[in-house]
């Protein structure tokens, strides 16, 4: 059904082919995104988080941001591409705006967060760049390239360079 929708590159595209097409591309990254934030937790310090219950919101509410930016990195690269069906069609290309996207909106995300409104800081391990930490930079580079080769699974289609 998702590899059919990933198959086909008619466009206009049907509606439910769209919406399939993201739910390909938002499913694994729900599950890679959350497995990444609780593997960084320790990266982290949230002062607002005073018990696990807090603290697995926090992780709730960051995977579900991370999704909501890996989805609008998505649309950014079907707009650019003029192809919703850029992880079949265009695999790398799509990827690699999908990736700029993402990591330019995660840098802007962790300076505002850290330094500015304070909701979270960094822990004395966590690796920095230009005052960024390297570990959500690293997430928004390996996290789209893993979902553009499971979706690409799905579909059926081996990678290409484009």
């Amino acid at each position: 059904m998702i590899g059919d929708a990933l198959r086909r590159q008619t466009l206009p595209f049907r509606r439910c082919d769209a919406l399939r097409i993201i739910f390909a591309w938002a499913a694994p990254s729900l599950f890679l995104n959350l497995a990444w934030e609780i593997a960084q937790l320790p990266l982290y310090t949230i002062p607002s988080a005073q018990n696990t219950r807090q603290i697995a919101y926090a992780v709730a509410h960051c995977t579900a941001g991370d999704v909501a930016i890996a989805v609008v990195s998505f649309l950014i690269a079907a707009i650019a591409l003029r192809d919703a069906n850029w992880p079949a069609s265009h695999p790398w290309r799509g990827g690699a705006i999908a990736i700029f996207s993402g990591v330019l909106y995660t840098a802007y995300a962790e300076w505002y967060n850290v330094y500015q409104a304070g909701y979270w800081a960094y822990s004395s391990s966590m690796p920095l760049l230009f005052g960024i930490g390297v570990s959500p930079l690293l997430q928004w580079i390996l996290i789209p390239a893993a979902t553009v080769l499971i979706v690409l699974n799905w579909a059926g289609t081996s990678p290409t360079v484009n």
